[in-house]
């Protein structure tokens, strides 16, 4: 039996309200089939405007065997491309980040114009036409300050996830905030690991005394359902959304994305060990309302986000291997803050820190004991796992509809 046959008889009869089979979070071939079914075709998110303000700043990420550049333009558009040199295949920009005002291969220094087109290449005789020799493009869309890119050929519809979330993220101007602070941790497992340790709190009371300090382990804060019945968190929305802040759950029909502005605990109107703002000057001047929570965004596979009063946190997940994930953290503020005037960066970054330290060694521990021989899928809790079990539903009818739809296109091309 091939591979997608078998995943897809797994995927089939697995058991609703279980984990996954332990090859799906430990197996090289079935890594690279998540590799190749979603994350080279999906929408992905991988920074923010902010992150290049001016033209000719730029920033790389690395998807799986892609390495891709994200550059503002002369016209101040934002695009992303292969970072592979057309000529033999050098990674044109080497790092992380930058700025240049133009792109150039330090192998044999072809350079590339910001809109991808190449404008140099010495000594290629008289007949060769540099028009055919740009950068590849790969699909770049902005919404509210976040950039996504699609690496398909041909990207699915962004139409749906810009009007869910693009009124929702409005009101904080982020692409005109600041990066205060970034970092990246590898996390020892695998992909789908990461994220089923974030859609459940049921580990936090044992696990994140920080976090708890100021954010709510309820379940209907964190998961997909009893939000609108609880009355806290339906006060809540209804005082925002009187102060014109999109408020209520709402989650696209494929499971994908959702978004939802969610009450911290008592007063808090920040993640610090007082609940205390950790920037004086608010995330945006447009927001006329004190204590409006967190904003919760999700886009599956690659990032979930807090988006609060005074900062916001967006967290962005790329696999490494089938059992390595990094994630890279990124705080931002109100462009004009100060450090050391408007906040105090370790008391902005201090509870994520921790948090993601220790989220860090969850997610381990996981893998280790998912390695075991002795392993088999374990039930979630109804009441405390809903996330998880809304993730592992959204990914196990992502790949079936994906395999049995490159299956169809096969047999009809044979």
């Amino acid at each position: 039996m091939d591979l997608q046959s078998k995943v897809l008889r797994q995927l089939k009869n697995r058991r609703d309200g279980f984990s996954l089979e332990q090859p799906f979070y430990i197996d090289q071939d079935y890594f690279r089939l998540d590799m190749e079914t979603i994350w080279y075709r999906d929408w992905l998110f991988v920074g923010h405007d902010c992150e290049i303000p001016r033209a000719g700043n730029y920033f790389t990420a690395q998807i799986g065997d892609y390495p891709v550049v994200i550059v503002r333009g002369k016209d101040q558009v934002i695009r992303a491309f292969h970072n592979t040199c057309r000529h033999r295949g050098h990674r044109v920009c080497t790092q992380d980040r930058g700025a240049s005002a133009k792109l150039v291969c330090p192998y044999h220094q072809w350079t590339y114009d910001l809109d991808g087109s190449l404008v140099f290449a010495r000594q290629m005789g008289e007949t060769f036409d540099k028009s055919e020799f740009g950068l590849k493009p790969v699909h770049c869309e902005s919404v509210g300050g976040y950039i996504f890119i699609c690496l398909a050929n041909e990207a699915a519809d962004f139409a749906p996830v810009r009007a869910t979330i693009e009124p929702f993220l409005a009101p904080h101007r982020l692409a005109e905030a600041k990066v205060a602070h970034r970092n990246t941790i590898i996390e020892k497992g695998n992909w789908k690991l990461v994220w089923e340790n974030n859609r459940e709190c049921y580990h936090c009371a044992g696990n994140h005394p920080e976090l708890c300090r100021t954010y709510p382990e309820a379940p209907s804060a964190t998961g997909v359902q009893g939000a609108k019945d609880d009355p806290v968190i339906a006060e809540h929305w209804a005082r925002c959304e009187a102060a014109g802040l999109p408020s209520e759950f709402t989650m696209d029909p494929s499971g994908q994305f959702r978004v939802a502005r969610m009450p911290l605990i008592q007063d808090a109107e920040s993640y610090t060990l007082s609940g205390k703002r950790a920037v004086r000057r608010p995330l945006s001047d447009d927001i006329g309302i004190s204590h409006i929570g967190t904003m919760l965004l999700f886009h599956y596979p690659t990032t979930w986000n807090h988006i609060l009063g005074d900062h916001a946190i967006s967290f962005r997940v790329l696999p490494i291997s089938a059992e390595e994930t990094a994630v890279t953290t990124t705080w931002l503020v109100h462009k004009d803050a100060v450090e050391g005037v408007d906040y105090d960066l370790d008391e902005l970054t201090h509870v994520w820190n921790m948090t993601n330290d220790q989220d860090r060694s969850i997610v381990e521990e996981n893998a280790f004991g998912i390695r075991s021989p002795a392993y088999e899928p374990g039930p979630y809790s109804v009441g405390h796992e809903g996330g998880v079990m809304q993730f592992v539903e959204w990914y196990a009818n992502f790949m079936t509809n994906r395999l049995q739809g490159d299956k169809a296109r096969l047999s009809a091309v044979a």
